[in-house]
């Protein structure tokens, strides 16, 4: 995490890795080691390349943000349900620390998908983007409309049926 966010912050600053070890009294040679992850850098070392980048200490050991992915539609790991006509393509899955999947569907008319309870505590979310479904708890399924969003126990059985042709969705799959 160190390795990563130390070269994001030189890289943020426009600083080259000579400029960057001048200022902070280093080898050019520590700097790259410590940024590519195979240097065991002491709180010295750094302490001083944070003054050199002028950024809080914090900042090296918090977790580097996300970058931003775009899947367009009809691209991605996608897998289909044999009992209907039912894709689900993953969107994001969910990073180490982080206890969610995010998924794009798509449904037709017909059977719809009947899903078996998840593991306890798992809660999904799900946005009707196109079309029409019954969507939630198999005994209460709702029916959701373009716009419409439900949230729902997903340790229990729970269903998604379209009602219309071109039904999209986005589900959440949030695990605690």
């Amino acid at each position: 995490m160190i390795a990563t966010s130390l070269r994001a912050e030189r890289v943020r600053s426009g600083l080259s890795l000579t400029e960057v070890a001048r200022r902070a009294g280093l080898a050019k040679s520590t700097l790259s080691q410590l940024e590519s992850g195979t240097g065991n850098p002491s709180l010295e070392t750094l302490w001083a390349l944070c003054v050199a980048l002028e950024i809080p200490f914090a900042r090296l050991l918090a977790a580097p943000r996300p970058q931003v992915q775009v899947i367009r539609a009809g691209q991605g790991p996608a897998v289909g349900s044999e009992q209907s006509d039912y894709r689900a393509t993953l969107l994001a899955a969910s990073p180490p620390g982080a206890r969610r999947d995010v998924y794009g569907v798509t449904a037709e008319p017909g059977a719809g998908r009947s899903s078996a309870p998840h593991l306890p505590g798992v809660v999904e979310h799900v946005v009707i983007s196109t079309g029409r479904a019954l969507v939630g708890v198999a005994d209460e399924p709702v029916e959701l409309h373009p716009g419409d969003y439900i949230c729902y126990p997903a340790d229990v059985p729970h269903v998604f049926q379209a009602l219309e042709p071109g039904t999209r969705a986005v589900l959440v799959s949030e695990h605690h």
